[in-house]
């Protein structure tokens, strides 16, 4: 049963993070700037520097990743703690791989992009989004 349980929890836990994988990476996230009276070729600059500060925290994927993997712990401790049985608490580990991957991707996104309109915005630009 721990086998099948952990083969469970793997093919969830790949499921989730292929959906991550297909989430625009926050780095790449180009805010809504009012240009007016800025040189468009140093915004582009700086938009390219603060999207390289962004890749040095972890993204949607690498989130998912780790999500993932805490989601389907505490989903087979809750399954295990109601006393499900063995087949039960694969499903809430299933369940929990899922909504850890989704909910650590979106923060992990978000995370890349607020980084991007900080540094947009300490550079003197007036982000609108």
């Amino acid at each position: 049963m721990a086998r099948q349980c952990r083969s469970s929890i793997a093919l969830t836990t790949a499921a989730a993070l292929a959906l991550a994988g297909c989430a625009t990476t926050g780095a790449n996230y180009r805010p809504i700037v009012d240009l007016r009276g800025s040189n468009p070729a140093a915004y582009e600059t700086d938009l390219r520097e603060c999207q390289a500060y962004a890749t040095q925290t972890a993204g949607a994927g690498e989130s998912a990743a780790a999500g993932a993997v805490g989601g389907a712990i505490l989903g087979a401790l809750l399954g295990i703690a109601a006393g499900y049985g063995s087949r039960n608490y694969q499903h809430t580990a299933g369940v929990g791989a899922v909504a850890g991957a989704a909910g650590a991707a979106a923060q992990g996104e978000q995370n890349q992009r607020d980084i991007i309109r900080r540094c947009m915005s300490g550079r003197g630009y007036n982000v609108l989004q």
